[in-house]
C-alpha cells in the first residue's frame, strides 16, 4: 500500500529525512551526517516505526514472514553496502517461531563515497518493501529519500545520536567465544539434533541461537539448555533438512541474557560430526575441570607411545606376553638373524592390527556414529568368536593338539599364537592388540581421546604410535642378542612352562565368556557347552588325527561332526547368538551387595539436580569388559572407607554403564578428552560447578581426597 507521502511525490523536501506512512508502518531515511567529504563512508538508517501490536521481520523471518528489502537509487559515485540488522526479538510458539522487530527498528546501511565526487548536494533515494503483521499480514512499501552534501568536512546530522544508538544494538563479533557445534547423533528422517556450545564470561540466565536462513535446511525454534562446565553455555537445537547434505557450518546470532542485559554475537560455527572437547593434562594428582584443546601433536604422540608401553604390563595382555617370552627362550640360542626377524614380524602384526583399528574408527566417524576405545566389545558376536579363539590357544598350550607342516584348518587359529616361526610371531602381535583393547592406563586414555576427535591422518598416526609403544620392548630384545644371555637355557622346563601359561590364557577365556552373559542372560551357559565340544574336538584331532596311526579319517569325521553339530545346536539354536537380549532400563538402585555403594543410573540431568540440591556427586563410568574399571572399583571405590565418606558428606553416586557403548556416555567421555573407560568424576555440591577429574588408575587416597575437596 502506498503512503500519502508517495502519493504527494511532487512535494520537494529540504530536510535530510523524509517520512512516509504505509498502513501501519512509517518509513524514513536517516543519515548520520548532513555533509561528508569524498572517500568517506556515511551510515544510512532505514527507520521503520510500527503501530502497537504490529511487527516487521529480521533477515531470517523464521517459519513465516518476509524480511525487509531495500532497492537503492543512488547518484554515481555512491554505493550501498549490505544491511546491518539489529538483534531481533523471537516470537513463539516453538513450532512456528519468527524473528521480528516491533515498535521501532533502524536498519543500518554503510554508503561509500567515491574519492572522485565533486562538491555539492546529492539526493539519495530508496524503495523499501516490508511485510507488517498483527493478526493479519499486509505488504507495505515506501519510496524514501534524503539529501547528502558532498563537502570538504563532515557535519553530523540531527539523527546522528539515533543512528549511534542503533549501532550499539548490532550483534558483536563472536570470534573469541570458542564457539562450535556438533551433531548429537545420526539423523532420524529429515531431523537431526545439534549441540551448540560457546564460552561466556558472565553467567547467563537465558541463552538462545537465532539462525540465518537457508533454502537447504531450517534450524527449528525450540531450544533446550544443557548442563555445561563453568564459563560455558550449551544448547540443543533441531535441524530440519530440505535438500542436499547436512550443513558443515552454521551462521547466526548467539544470544545470552544476564539480568536485564541482552548480548548477541554474530558467528559462523563449524559443525563437527562429533564433539571436540578439551583435553586434560595427565597428572598423578587430581585435575579439576577440562582444559582447552591446545595440546600440541608431539605431546599427544608422546602420551600415545608411553601408553602403548604401559599396555605391556596390563592384565589384558599378560597372557600373550608370557607366550612371547616363551618364544624368545626357544629361539634365543638359534640364529640371531632369525630372532630379529621374528621380533619384526611380531611388531608388524601389532602395527597392522592398529591400522585396522584406526580404519574402523575412521569408518565409524564417517558414518556419523561415535567411536570409542574397546568398541568391538560392545558386539557380542565378537566376544563369542574371541572366546573360542582364546580357548583354542589355551588348549594348544596344554598340548591337546599341535600344528605340523601338513596340518589342516582345525586348530590353526588357536595354534598360530603359540607356533614358532613367522606366522606365529605375526599372529601373536595381532592377538596382543585384540586383547589390549579393553584396557586403558595412564597416558593412553588421554592420547586416544585426542585421536578420536581428529581427522583421519592424525587418527592413523596416533594409533600407529600406540602400536610402536606396545611392540617396541620385543623388537629391542630381538635386536640385542647380548641381552638374551640373561634368559634361562632351553630345556625340559620349557614344556612345563608352556603348559603353565595355558592357565592364564584359559582364565582369559573364562573372563571373556562371562561378558556374554550381559547380552544373552541365562542362555550364556550354552556357550560353555560349545567350548566343551570344541575342547573334545581338539583332543580328538590331536590324539587320533595327529598322533594316531589307524582310522584317522573316522576321527577327523567325528571331530567335524562334533564341531558342526555343536555350533548348530548350542550356538545357533540355543544361544541364538545373532539376537542378543535388549538392555533392561534400570531406573532404581544398582547396588552390587547390601553393604555396597548405592549406585544410581547416570544422566546429566540427575547430576545437575543433585548439585542444585547441594549434594556432592561421584560418577563412575565403567564397563563390564574393562578390567581397569573393575580393578578401580574393587580397590578404590567399593571399599568401606569410601562408602563411609559418601554417607558422611551426603554424596550421591551415579554409575555410567558403558558396556554397550551408549552415545550419551561416549559424548561425556569425549568431553573430558577420553576415548574410553575408566573415567571417574567427583562434582562439588554447587550448581554448575565443574567436576574433579580423577586419573585412570585409582587408589583409595585419590578418591577420598577428591570427595573431601568436593564437600568443602
Amino acid at each position: 500500500m502506498r503512503s500519502w507521502f508517495s502519493l504527494s511525490s511532487a512535494i520537494v523536501f529540504s530536510l535530510t529525512a523524509v517520512s512516509v506512512q504505509a498502513a501501519h508502518t512509517q518509513a524514513r531515511l536517516l543519515l548520520a551526517d548532513d555533509a561528508a567529504p569524498p572517500g568517506a563512508t556515511v551510515v544510512a538508517g532505514i527507520h521503520l516505526h510500527m503501530e502497537p501490536g504490529w511487527h516487521t521481520y529480521w533477515t531470517n523471518s523464521g517459519a513465516s514472514g518476509i524480511p525487509t528489502s531495500i532497492k537503492w537509487d543512488l547518484p554515481a559515485g555512491i554505493t550501498a553496502g549490505d544491511i546491518q540488522w539489529p538483534v531481533p526479538e523471537k516470537l513463539p510458539p516453538d513450532d512456528l517461531t519468527t524473528y521480528i522487530y516491533s515498535k521501532d527498528v533502524v536498519l543500518l546501511v554503510p554508503l561509500k563515497l567515491a574519492s572522485s565526487l565533486e562538491p555539492g548536494p546529492r539526493e539519495l533515494k530508496a524503495r523499501v518493501s516490508w511485510l507488517e503483521c498483527k493478526e493479519l499480514c499486509v505488504p507495505g512499501k515506501a519510496d524514501i529519500s534524503a539529501t547528502l552534501d558532498i563537502a570538504p568536512g563532515t557535519k553530523p546530522s540531527a539523527n546522528a545520536d539515533l543512528i549511534a544508538c542503533w549501532q550499539k544494538k548490532l550483534p558483536l563479533p563472536g570470534g573469541n567465544l570458542s564457539a562450535h557445534g556438533w551433531w548429537e547423533r545420526v539423523a532420524t528422517g529429515d531431523l537431526r539434533p545439534l549441540i551448540l556450545e560457546w564460552s561466556s564470561r558472565a553467567a547467563a540466565s537465558e541463552a538462545d541461537f537465532y539462525p540465518q536462513g537457508s533454502a537447504q535446511f531450517e534450524v527449528q525454534g525450540a531450544t533446550e539448555r544443557l548442563p555445561a562446565d563453568a564459563g560455558r553455555i550449551r544448547l540443543s537445537k533441531q535441524v530440519k533438512k530440505f535438500e542436499g547434505d547436512w550443513p558443515r557450518e552454521l551462521s547466526g546470532l548467539l544470544i545470552q541474557k544476564s539480568g536485564k542485559e541482552l548480548t548477541a554475537y554474530a558467528v559462523t560455527l563449524p559443525i563437527q560430526s562429533e564433539q571436540i572437547f578439551p583435553i586434560a593434562d595427565p597428572r598423578v594428582e587430581i585435575s579439576t575441570g577440562s582444559r582447552p584443546l591446545s595440546q600440541p601433536l608431539w605431546k599427544m604422540l608422546l602420551y600415545a607411545f608411553v601408553g602403548g608401553l604401559i599396555l605391556n604390563v596390563m592384565p589384558c595382555v599378560l597372557p600373550v606376553i608370557a607366550l612371547k617370552i616363551l618364544g624368545f627362550v626357544g629361539e634365543a640360542r638359534n640364529d640371531p638373524r632369525h630372532v630379529r626377524r621374528l621380533g619384526l614380524l611380531y611388531a608388524l602384526g601389532v602395527l597392522v592390527s592398529f591400522l585396522v583399528l584406526a580404519g574402523v574408527v575412521i569408518g565409524v566417524k564417517a558414518a556419523g556414529h561415535r567411536a570409542g576405545w574397546g568398541m568391538q566389545f560392545a558386539h557380542p558376536q565378537f566376544i563369542v568368536g574371541l572366546t573360542v579363539l582364546v580357548t583354542l590357544v589355551a588348549l594348544n598350550l596344554f598340548g591337546l593338539f599341535e600344528v605340523n607342516v601338513g596340518a589342516r584348518v582345525m586348530g590353526a587359529a588357536g595354534a598360530l599364537a603359540t607356533k614358532q616361526g613367522d606366522a606365529g610371531a605375526f599372529f601373536n602381535g595381532v592377538l596382543a592388540t585384540v586383547l589390549a583393547t579393553p584396557c586403558t592406563g595412564p597416558f593412553l586414555g588421554l592420547a586416544l581421546g585426542f585421536a578420536f576427535s581428529q581427522q583421519a591422518p592424525t587418527i592413523v598416526l596416533m594409533f600407529v604410535t600406540v602400536g610402536i609403544g606396545l611392540a617396541l620392548p620385543y623388537v629391542v630384545l630381538s635386536w640385542q642378542p647380548a641381552w638374551l644371555k640373561f634368559l634361562p637355557k632351553p630345556g625340559s622346563w620349557m614344556e612345563k612352562f608352556k603348559v603353565a601359561m595355558g592357565f592364564p590364557m584359559l582364565a582369559t577365556a573364562i573372563w571373556l565368556s562371562s561378558l556374554t552373559s550381559i547380552y544373552y542372560g541365562k542362555r550364556v551357559w550354552w556357550l560353555g557347552i560349545f567350548l566343551v565340544v570344541v575342547a573334545l574336538a581338539a583332543w580328538i584331532y590331536g590324539e587320533f588325527v595327529q598322533r594316531g596311526k589307524a582310522r584317522r579319517g573316522l576321527a577327523a569325521a567325528a571331530m567335524l561332526a562334533l564341531l558342526i553339530g555343536g555350533y548348530a545346536y548350542a550356538i545357533e539354536s540355543q544361544l541364538n547368538w545373532r539376537e542378543p537380549v535388549k538392555a533392561a532400563a534400570n531406573g532404581g538402585s544398582l547396588k552390587e551387595s547390601p553393604e555396597g555403594v548405592d549406585w544410581q543410573p547416570w544422566s546429566p540431568r540427575a547430576v545437575a539436580h543433585a548439585q542444585e540440591e547441594g549434594q556432592p556427586v561421584l560418577v563412575d563410568f565403567t564397563a563390564d569388559w574393562c578390567l581397569t574399571c573393575q580393578a578401580n572399583k574393587r580397590i578404590a571405590i567399593e571399599i568401606p572407607s569410601v562408602r563411609s565418606k559418601l554417607k558422611q558428606i551426603g554424596a550421591v553416586a551415579f554409575l555410567g554403564d558403558y558396556t554397550r557403548l551408549p552415545d550419551d556416555i561416549t559424548r561425556e567421555l569425549n568431553r573430558y578428552g577420553r576415548a574410553g573407560v575408566p573415567l571417574v568424576l567427583v562434582y562439588p555440591g554447587k550448581a554448575g560447578a565443574p567436576p574433579i577429574v580423577l586419573p585412570e588408575l585409582l587408589t583409595p587416597g585419590i578418591v577420598l581426597n577428591a570427595l573431601t575437596r568436593a564437600a568443602k
